[in-house]
């Protein structure tokens, strides 16, 4: 039985294909279209999924959508309402979208669904699941759990921004909600925006941020915009906020009792900026660890599940692996809205078909460590970078290791193009740039010159799994970049009285471990754990690395510059390669040698194509 799931029409669309209940291909729109964060129906993803599976559209049994529309529709009109008369000029803007195409969302997705086969009947086999079950779904149907309590966290659904589910084989109940406008989701968000950064975007930069502020507004938050009970349960207080009325996050009564309006997009970052992140950090963490703590009480399970936006906090979720109320937890590495493509369909096998599950036990998890994307054969490689023009060498698996472990310890820059593409935001060794932790130089190399970012945006380390316990402060597996942990002392560099009197970015250059390149000021890592099973190519490279070395750590960045997508196809890879710093690309057992490559004639600049996020 085939099930597509589509998530489309906000932000992050994806489409996700399983049979039989096991995932078969799973990806976002953005990666084929090369539109940061694109919301559009998710075509090319669809035809990716069908074509992985060697399936025509009619053969789907079913196609289900990640939410309901009327009740998303119903929300929109009663918050309008609550509020009036404020908010008609954003209610002016977005009633004709509804009344034109969102209302009448079944049409439309099968008009879009024609598209791919005009005689099916789309209609007879469209469902909708709800938002946030299908984010639990996401969570807890590919975990390797029999049973499991289960979190939700994000800005908003229909009506949920936060919930509870139980789950137990093939059941998944929700037990609680928080709904609309209390939203821990857009509470973050909205001091995205007053950082000047990016909503749905720079949610990652605000957390990478907050290690170089204190927390000085903290008790500031919580006395005046958000009342948090001991359970974790939440209400904000709406006069400090606009997004259910107005076209921005905040309002003039928020500036007012920070002082200051928000921060311009691009300016220099101060040290009030870096305050301001590492407050609403705080506070996050300490909602998110007070939901876990009553969930844990009132479920009495031992593991947990989590999914929704917030549950990309790596931050947090390492604070609630040490916290210890629960003994394990997973979480769903596209934790966005497009893994609700995928909760969507599973929601729809197990709960609407009552199809029976079996818990995944020869792998983590049902994820297939989510390089669930687009494969290209070795012939197809070499074929593609021939239409380009591109130079390139090509050796045996044996040598290409040696020769990418060589070059990274001589501190070159690594495209590293292999396999499957990732599913989720974070690249897992499938579509990374790579990079020698042990260099001090590394960080600032890879922001400036080849990522164009931020100077102050952190790296994570990827290590062979192996090793972990020799090098970071973490005794479980974390494959998907979603835990964070301190480095251990014995591989800590002390800092002197001096460079501790320093602040904030300040500190950026100063090593603080034998891998100074992933360690955060904070001594934290954003860790990927390397395994065998799931990315054989990736941890020879690690394995080949060591032998070298004596280090079983890389830098792992997303392939890509600020602002594109992360790279999916030969092409992507070998434009971005071209347009940055990078010294080699490799892609499978091809080699290119920037130096080799033909005069790069390409007229349109990467600022020019993508927007900055």
């Amino acid at each position: 039985m085939y099930i597509l799931g589509i998530s489309a029409f906000y932000h992050d669309s994806a489409a996700a294909l399983i049979c039989d209940g096991v995932i078969v291909a799973a990806a976002q729109e953005e990666r084929f279209t090369r539109k940061k964060h694109d919301a559009g129906f998710p075509h090319q993803a669809l035809d990716y999924c069908l074509s992985q599976a060697g399936i025509g559209p009619s053969q789907l049994d079913q196609v289900v959508f990640y939410e309901k529309p009327i009740l998303k529709f119903e929300r929109l009109l009663e918050n309008y309402l609550a509020f009036a008369p404020r908010g008609f000029s954003s209610f002016k803007m977005a009633i004709p979208v509804w009344l034109r195409e969102k209302l009448f969302l079944k049409d439309l997705l099968c008009k879009c669904l024609k598209k791919h086969d005009p005689g099916c009947p789309w209609s007879e086999r469209l469902l909708f699941g709800e938002h946030h079950l299908s984010h639990a779904a996401s969570a807890f149907y590919p975990s390797p759990f029999e049973e499991a309590a289960v979190l939700t966290m994000d800005g908003v659904g229909e009506w949920t921004t936060t919930s509870l589910a139980v789950g137990r084989g093939n059941r998944l109940e929700i037990l609680k909600e928080i709904h609309f406008p209390h939203s821990l989701g857009l509470l973050y968000s909205a001091f995205t925006y007053y950082a000047g950064f990016k909503v749905n975007s720079g949610e990652y930069k605000l957390m990478g941020l907050a290690p170089y502020g204190e927390p000085r507004f903290g008790d500031l938050i919580r006395k005046h915009l958000v009342d948090i009970k001991p359970d974790g349960s939440f209400r904000l207080d709406m006069s400090y906020f606009d997004y259910c009325t107005g076209l921005t996050m905040t309002n003039r009564k928020f500036d007012n009792l920070f002082g200051a309006p928000p921060r311009k997009p691009e300016t220099a970052l101060t040290r009030r900026d870096m305050d301001i992140a590492a407050s609403i950090q705080q506070v996050t963490e300490d909602i998110v660890l007070k939901l876990v703590r009553g969930i844990s009480a009132e479920t009495g399970m031992n593991n947990l599940c989590l999914a929704g936006g917030v549950a990309l906090n790596c931050v947090a979720n390492g604070k609630v692996l040490r916290d210890g109320c629960f003994e394990k937890i997973w979480i769903q590495p596209a934790s966005g809205d497009a893994g609700g493509a995928l909760g969507a369909a599973l929601s729809a096998y197990y709960l609407h078909k009552d199809k029976p599950r079996a818990v995944v036990s020869t792998e983590l998890d049902g994820m297939q460590g989510a390089y669930l994307g687009p494969f290209f054969e070795q012939n197809e490689i070499e074929r593609r970078l021939q239409s380009l023009g591109a130079r390139y060498s090509v050796s045996s698996d044996a040598e290409l290791f040696e020769t990418c472990a060589g070059l990274l310890a001589e501190g070159k820059a690594l495209g590293w193009f292999q396999g499957r593409m990732e599913f989720g935001p974070r690249a897992l060794g499938g579509r990374s740039i790579l990079g020698d932790a042990r260099s001090p130089q590394m960080q600032s190399v890879l922001n400036l010159k080849v990522k164009f970012r931020e100077s102050f945006r952190p790296f994570a380390p990827s290590i062979l799994r192996e090793d972990l316990h020799d090098w970071f402060g973490l005794e479980c597996d974390s494959p998907y970049m979603l835990l964070v942990a301190d480095v251990v002392e014995k591989r800590r560099i002390p800092m002197d009285g001096q460079q501790q009197a320093l602040f904030g970015i300040e500190k950026l250059n100063i090593p603080r471990s034998d891998i100074p390149a992933v360690t955060h000021v904070d001594y934290s890592a954003r860790i990927q754990t390397v395994h065998a099973s799931t990315n054989p190519r990736y941890h020879a490279l690690l394995t080949a690395f060591k032998a070298r070395t004596g280090c079983p750590v890389l830098v792992n960045t997303s392939f890509n510059v600020r602002g594109e997508p992360i790279v999916c196809t030969p092409e992507d890879a070998y434009r971005c390669f071209m347009r940055t710093g990078l010294d080699f690309l490799v892609i499978g057992n091809a080699v290119l040698r920037k130096e080799e490559q033909p005069l790069w004639r390409e007229a349109d600049d990467w600022r020019e194509q993508f927007a900055l996020d």
